[in-house]
Parts: C-alpha cells; sequence; structure tokens
C-alpha cells in the first residue's frame, strides 16, 4: 500500500465512492478505507466483491436505498452513522459510485457536520463516466458531443423530476445520460419528445454497469419503451440519449 494515505482515526467517518461495480476500479484510498475500517455501512448496490476486500474483523452493515422496496430511511442512515462515530467506531460509509453523484453524499455529509463528526469524502467513479465506458459507450467524443448532463430519474418522492426546464435540457444538451430513470422511462422518454428530441436519436439502457451481469440495449428514443417490453432490463440502470451510443459498434471493448 502507498505510504502516508491519511489514518482513518476513531470517531470519525469517511464517505467512500465503491465505483460502478467492477473492484479494479476502486480508488487506492478508498481500499485503504475499506481496510482500516472497524464499521462499514454500505448501499445495496456494492459489489460483493468489494465487500470482501474489508478488514476480516470489521463489521458489514447494509443500508441500502432501493426504489419500490423497503429500505431504511435516509434519516435511519445518518443517526446509525453519527452513533457509531459517537461510540469512538472507524466508520466508513460505502457508496455506490461516488458518494456527492446522486448518493445522497452531501445530506450525510452535512448531517455529520451538523453533529460535530469529522468526516472525509472519498470520491469514487461515477456510474455514467464508468459505467457508460464499460458498455462501450464514451460520454463525450469529440465528433459527437461538447455538452453532457447528468438527470436523476425521480426527485425525493420517487416522481419524474419536474423543476427543471426539460425544453432547454432537449434544446441545450447534446448527450444525456439519466440515472435511476428506468421506472419512470415512458415518461421519460415522452418528455423528451415533446420538448423536441428525434425518435431516431440513438438511446441506450446499461443494465449493472461494470459487473459479471452488466447487459446493455441500444435502441432510439423512439423504440426504447416497446424495445424494453421486448427485452426488460433491470436496475440499477443508466440510461443514455445521444450520438455517442452510436460508437458502441466500434467500441464495445469488454464483455463481462
Amino acid at each position: 500500500m502507498i505510504a502516508d494515505l491519511p489514518p482513518l482515526v476513531p470517531g470519525s467517518v469517511w464517505l467512500v465512492g465503491a465505483g460502478p461495480g467492477e473492484p479494479g476500479l476502486l480508488t487506492v484510498l478508498a481500499l485503504h478505507a475499506l481496510t482500516q475500517a472497524e464499521h462499514i455501512v454500505h448501499d445495496a448496490l456494492v459489489d460483493e466483491r468489494i465487500l470482501r476486500l474489508a478488514h476480516p474483523a470489521a463489521v458489514l452493515e447494509g443500508m441500502g436505498k432501493r426504489g419500490g422496496e423497503a429500505s431504511p430511511k435516509q434519516g435511519d442512515i445518518t443517526a446509525r452513522l453519527i452513533a457509531l462515530a459517537q461510540a469512538g467506531k472507524k466508520v466508513v460509509r460505502l457508496k455506490g459510485g461516488d458518494p456527492f453523484v446522486f448518493g445522497r453524499g452531501a445530506e450525510e455529509a452535512l448531517a455529520l457536520a451538523d453533529a460535530g463528526i469529522v468526516f472525509r469524502v472519498v470520491p469514487g467513479i461515477s456510474a455514467g463516466i464508468g459505467g457508460l465506458a464499460y458498455a462501450g459507450i464514451p460520454a463525450t467524443a469529440k465528433q459527437c458531443n461538447s455538452t453532457l448532463a447528468f438527470v436523476t430519474g425521480h426527485d425525493q418522492d420517487g416522481d419524474m423530476p419536474s423543476a427543471f426546464d426539460w425544453e432547454a435540457l432537449a434544446r441545450g444538451v447534446e448527450v444525456i445520460v439519466f440515472y435511476m430513470g428506468l421506472g419512470k422511462v415512458e415518461a421519460l422518454v415522452e418528455r423528451l419528445l415533446a420538448a423536441g428530441r428525434r425518435p431516431d436519436e440513438p438511446m441506450a439502457v446499461v443494465s449493472r454497469a461494470a459487473t459479471a451481469h452488466q447487459r446493455v440495449l441500444e435502441s432510439t428514443l423512439g423504440n426504447l419503451v416497446a424495445d424494453l417490453v421486448q427485452s426488460p432490463m433491470t436496475a440499477p440502470a443508466l440510461i443514455v440519449l445521444g450520438g455517442v451510443v452510436g460508437l458502441r459498434a466500434r467500441l464495445n471493448w469488454w464483455q463481462p
């Protein structure tokens, strides 16, 4: 292990990004945290191979939030992190992707700060970049786009986001990556078409990216809903719209 890495001290919490799935995508600092932690509170989406990298004596506690399933409330998760830190534990909060990209990491960090808990954020590779790369879809390509947007597929109430201008998004951004949008795909497609995106525009769904169970469905905006009926995909999934999808025919480098 690289020398001079910061210590995970008792009574502190590290918010650690686990990346999109493949253990090799962990950062050195994230791996260091796993080997130092006494208690790891992890999301449901964290790959089992990553959990096996933890110190053998570490307590692994699953507190993942899954849409449509019975899950811990966010307040319960933050309260648990605070309680463990106040008990003097070395705590890692292990989150899929990056803690600060649609991961509720900011909420947890704010709660820790308000409670006077020392914390550190260890960024991870966001699924919207690393997951797409494993599907052979670049987030940006010179011949396709100079703009990129990451959009959550649902708001805090589980509904399609309505607080932003869909028309401006459709007009102003060439490639759009939707997180957690699979359950709202019909409404998502309707809004994009109504906002002016072409029905023949390439679109793809990447399910369980960068894991042994990865699947990719290539389609178009106009055909996506029908194609998903014929080839259902499972969450977690990314949905990407834009010309970069068309590059997958030559860039599909990885097979699980």
